[in-house]
């Protein structure tokens, strides 16, 4: 990876008339956007399916793609729906947010009559998907099995033998549930068509993906269903421990994410091939993958079953080396950011240097008056990643509202700002605030170029600081309800901020003078019409 700078958003953030953001015309907008800006990399949340609470990083598979995403204008440009279908649903009225609720009822309606309408046309492609993707076998039954089941969790199944994957039961629903089996089929295909065609874009503007792969998956997923051998359940598949992380900076409880625990003998005795056919899937998906809590391969945070918070845990030593040696050795060609955030052990620093994989640094963790932080660009090495603030974060705005006055006055000293000029600050700031005071988006401007400046390979920051915005506008904050919302308004990607940004990023180093020379490729991302 060489120096360069980057933009984290969400695919759902995208702004799109259908009340998600989706992989169609906003997203190659985004793709021409970063292009602009001198961008060599998209950061993205995961990609999946999602469940209750709409977080990405609970999903139904490790391997399928989130049905909101597809497009539904392309699939109208490709006669699998009409105009007219889009315009009987209801996709909700804010622009700002998603309505998880609107969508949910809408997006599996219109996509089971683009089904009835490709299915058959599309034979031939759809079965050259089937036999590249093993894990949809499992997948599509499980959903079809979740939808008889009024979507209970595969735990609740009354029928005991599917819930125990045995063959014949399978056998029997996946004749029973054809028609659903189908339907989330051809979902996936059409996901990964419009996802495979962007993708091809962005490497063609000389942009990369980066993406994030979730440490655990949730008990209620495909993954754990068809193989719970790899889970520390018990015989009647309830963990025995779940997952979380103990009393930090987000959560005076810890987090308790309730996922299972990975039985990590038998990963062991199996070559870890759990592990290597999930990255498998990651790498068809992105360039870079970021792994989440990499901590948990170090030493993980283990919840005894049924607890209410996370407070009453304990440390369990973690695979270490030998998962992370079989993954860069069956990965060589790709590049991993290990995300080793929270409070630090030893175990983890020496697993991250043993890996040689890059670090985070977070700039709104770097200014503490109170104590020394390795988070002040000072202290970087080349080999970490730079974040202005991850997904989990405020806004550079919202921190600077909220952070202990010493803390900020601290910043500003470090950054070289002059202190609050009391006449100029503006009153606190809402998410209907438009314009941020002068010596805030000073501070602002301050903090993504200590970024870029740093010597750290490479800066990512969220588009809503670019964007100079406050209170409001954060993806999530864990341990809460209500989040992933936050969307783009159509237009606010400007090319005067396009430029703004490019200026900074040439200024420290981190373009690439002959991506910038590249045209624009052909927006072509349909299939060829077949009238």
């Amino acid at each position: 990876m060489n120096r360069s700078s980057g933009i984290l958003l969400s695919i759902s953030s995208l702004p799109s008339p259908c009340g998600i953001g989706t992989l169609g015309k906003a997203a190659y907008e985004f793709a021409d956007f970063l292009h602009a800006a001198g961008q060599k990399y998209w950061q993205m949340l995961p990609l999946g399916p999602t469940s209750y609470g709409d977080s990405p990083y609970q999903s139904f598979s490790s391997f399928a793609g989130n049905p909101y995403f597809i497009d539904l204008d392309m699939l109208v440009e490709d006669h699998l729906l009409n105009p007219s279908d889009l315009l009987e649903w209801d996709f909700g009225s804010d622009p700002r947010h998603v309505d998880y609720g609107k969508i949910y009822e809408s997006r599996f309606s219109l996509l089971a009559k683009a089904k009835e309408a490709g299915w058959e046309r599309d034979q031939e492609e759809v079965q050259q998907f089937i036999q590249e993707n093993a894990w949809l076998s499992d997948y599509t039954l499980y959903m079809a099995c979740k939808r008889h089941f009024q979507m209970q969790a595969w735990t609740e199944w009354k029928d005991q033998d599917l819930r125990f994957h045995k063959p014949e039961a399978l056998k029997h629903y996946r004749t029973e549930l054809k028609d659903d089996v189908e339907l989330f089929t051809y979902i996936q295909f059409l996901f990964y068509q419009q996802w495979n065609a962007l993708r091809a874009y962005l490497n063609k503007l000389g942009i990369r993906t980066i993406g994030d792969v979730p440490i655990y998956v949730p008990l209620d997923s495909a993954d754990v269903w068809s193989e719970p051998e790899f889970f520390q359940l018990d015989e009647n598949y309830i963990p025995k421990k779940v997952a979380g992380v103990p009393p930090d900076y987000f959560s005076e409880d810890g987090q308790l994410w309730g996922n299972p625990l990975y039985d990590w003998e038998n990963m062991q005795a199996d070559g870890y091939g759990w592990w290597i056919r999930r990255i498998g899937g990651a790498v068809r998906l992105f360039d870079v993958i970021r792994i989440d809590h990499f901590r948990g391969f170090s030493e993980y945070w283990a919840v005894p079953y049924g607890e209410t918070t996370a407070r009453n845990g304990s440390w369990v030593k973690g695979p270490g080396m030998n998962l992370v040696s079989a993954l860069a050795g069956w990965f060589r060609e790709n590049e991993f950011i290990a995300e080793d955030l929270g409070a630090a052990s030893e175990g983890l620093r020496q697993l991250l240097s043993d890996s040689g994989w890059p670090g985070m640094k977070v700039l709104e963790f770097a200014f503490d008056s109170k104590e020394e932080s390795d988070f002040l660009p000072h202290t970087y090495t080349k080999n970490c990643i730079c974040y202005a603030g991850t997904h989990d974060n405020a806004t550079l705005l919202e921190w600077l509202e909220d952070a202990d006055p010493e803390d900020a006055a601290f910043a500003r000293d470090y950054l070289g700002l002059s202190p609050y000029d009391k006449k100029t600050v503006s009153k606190k700031s809402s998410a209907n605030d438009k314009k941020p005071s002068a010596n805030d988006s000073d501070f602002l401007w301050a903090v993504l170029r200590a970024g870029q400046a740093s010597v750290a390979k490479l800066f990512v920051a969220q588009i809503q600081d670019y964007l100079e915005l406050g209170k409001g506008h954060r993806m999530n904050t864990p341990s809460t309800m209500g989040n992933w919302s936050w969307r783009l308004l159509p237009g606010e990607l400007t090319s005067e901020l396009a430029d703004k940004i490019l200026h900074l990023t040439r200024l420290y180093g981190r373009t690439d003078p002959e991506m910038l020379k590249k045209p624009a490729p052909d927006k072509k991302i349909t299939k060829k019409s077949r009238d």
